[in-house]
């Protein structure tokens, strides 16, 4: 049986406790949430763990947990790398 893709959506807010998650979804709904965000311009990051850990230990408007700062801080980091490329 073949599994049903997964996506995340994170952000940061300087100032804010941790990253937030913004949208979560299987299936469907995940090949949504990447192609507005390809369509939107922003990088997507392939991260099945942290997509499967967050797809069960936050909701959409949560902070992340904090067993997943460390993975969610080197996907913003180089997001923020990329977005500042010329």
């Amino acid at each position: 049986m073949k599994k049903k893709k997964l996506a995340s959506a994170i952000g940061y807010k300087p100032g804010d406790y941790a990253p937030s998650l913004l949208a979560s979804g299987r299936g469907r709904t995940a090949e949504q949430i990447i192609a507005v965000a390809q369509s939107a311009g922003v990088a997507v990051i392939e991260d099945s763990a942290l997509a499967a850990l967050l797809d069960t230990s936050a909701k959409p408007g949560d902070f992340i947990p904090p067993w997943c700062w460390s993975a969610a801080a080197k996907i913003l980091a180089f997001v923020m790398k990329t977005d500042n490329q010329p």
